[in-house]
């Protein structure tokens, strides 16, 4: 598991591996920067020299030194999004690292493009290629150490032993505080007695961080206990107006981008159905959507006519989808038509599924501040479905809930990023397809 920090702020994200971090910042800093120093090194100088026939002036072309400081900035940016990405449950740094710099690079290389400046492909090129081995070589050679965490044996923290990539040890006195212990854990909402009260401020002082169990847990599950939601917690799950506004538009541009590679594939899978399995092309149903809108979804039909789709949970195997339903759903072509949504303002790329309004309604019959879930707009993947896949009963789409409430209350570019690349990932396993 990843790092967690050593402050509980609620719109940060908990992760594990920096709960102390075993010889504290100043190490995670001299860390950092030797890490940043043998990337600029390889990453960027290397490259540079090459191009410029190992002048170490680099007085080459402007081409060359533009590409040196953009790389450079790449790099850096590239090495913060890595980091913001491996806060999140089950994210290692060898899984981080092309995604977080394949979009730093991206985004550099795009700038130069619209502001029509002159750059060097082979410094750009080389230079991802080099950063991508260099940190990936790090995440491999790494030592991952294993937080050592001290647990209080009161309330709901019990529930939290042997979870998690983590060391726990129950603690039996108030006493005592054991050597070597990265954090304290404790229920603290429970009753502790004066003498337990006494060993938490015990450990603050000692700096030891100290956490409620509810944080540990959703730091090593990537959810959050509905169930135990209160009035109180939703102020920490308000997400960001700011990035609410950017996305909207970052969506908007990732559609029209896309726009003539989803027209193409599109018409391809509008002959192939109309070919294979004849009309209708389309299935449309009522979803609930941003701040509980109704809208109409578009997918293309995967199902018999008359199959239901979108009635009831498909399962594996599912006798309803067609041969081609099967392909279409394999590489998620089925979803293309929700371009549409998005340009309409009614889905985002990325967020919690729509649920139609009949699943929707019990959901909230059934579920304390399930309607908070639409104070973003759903997404065609999501934080969920990353995670777990396709659902094929209602206890299992009872915990997808979980995964929704924690991307809503983690809701950041960093997090959208990291279910951008694990979407790619399941695009190539089939991961979750049903």
């Amino acid at each position: 598991m990843t790092d967690l920090l050593h402050q509980p702020v609620p719109r940060r994200t908990l992760s594990i591996s920096t709960v102390g971090g075993g010889r504290g910042w100043r190490h995670q800093l001299a860390r950092n920067r030797y890490q940043l120093l043998g990337a600029t090194l390889i990453g960027v100088g290397l490259p540079a020299l090459v191009r410029s026939g190992l002048d170490f002036s680099l007085q080459g072309p402007g081409s060359l030194q533009n590409a040196v400081a953009a790389t450079f900035l790449a790099m850096l940016t590239g090495a913060y999004l890595m980091r913001r990405m491996t806060a999140y449950p089950g994210v290692s740094t060898v899984a981080a690292v092309v995604p977080a710099f394949g979009a730093a690079y991206a985004v550099a290389i795009v700038l130069f493009f619209f502001a029509r400046l002159d750059y060097s492909r082979f410094q750009f090129l080389t230079s991802f290629g080099l950063v991508v081995l260099w940190f990936g070589f790090v995440g491999l050679v790494e030592p991952r150490r294993r937080p050592r965490l001290l647990l209080l044996p009161f309330g709901k923290a019990t529930d939290l032993v042997g979870s998690g990539e983590a060391d726990w040890l129950v603690a039996r006195s108030p006493s005592v505080l054991p050597e070597g212990l990265t954090a304290v854990v404790a229920d603290l909402r429970a009753d502790l007695s004066p003498e337990w009260s006494q060993l938490l401020a015990g450990a603050a002082l000692a700096g030891l961080p100290v956490y409620h169990c509810k944080q540990i847990s959703e730091a090593m599950s990537g959810t959050v206990d509905i169930e135990h939601i209160s009035e109180n917690n939703l102020g920490s799950l308000l997400p960001s107006s700011v990035y609410l506004r950017l996305k909207r538009q970052l969506d908007v541009a990732v559609a029209i981008v896309t726009l003539p590679a989803t027209l193409a594939i599109g018409l391809l899978a509008v002959l192939a159905i109309w070919i294979c399995d004849g009309r209708p092309i389309f299935f449309t149903q009522q979803r609930v959507g941003f701040r509980g809108r109704p809208f109409t979804l578009l997918k293309f039909r995967t199902m018999v006519p008359g199959g239901g789709e979108g009635c009831a949970y498909t399962q594996a195997d599912d006798p309803r989808v067609t041969r081609l339903g099967r392909v279409l759903r394999r590489w998620r072509i089925d979803e293309l038509p929700q371009v549409i949504n998005i340009l309409a303002g009614e889905m985002s790329w990325i967020g919690p599924r729509p649920e139609s309004r009949e699943l929707a309604e019990w959901y909230e019959s059934e579920v304390p501040f399930y309607s908070y879930r639409h104070i973003i707009r759903p997404g065609i993947t999501g934080w969920a479905q990353v995670n777990q896949g396709n659902v094929a009963e209602i206890t299992a789409a009872t915990g997808k809930l979980r995964y929704d409430f924690y991307y809503i209350k983690h809701f950041s570019p960093w997090l959208d990023l990291l279910v951008a690349a694990r979407t790619l990932r399941t695009l190539l396993t089939g991961f979750g397809a049903r």
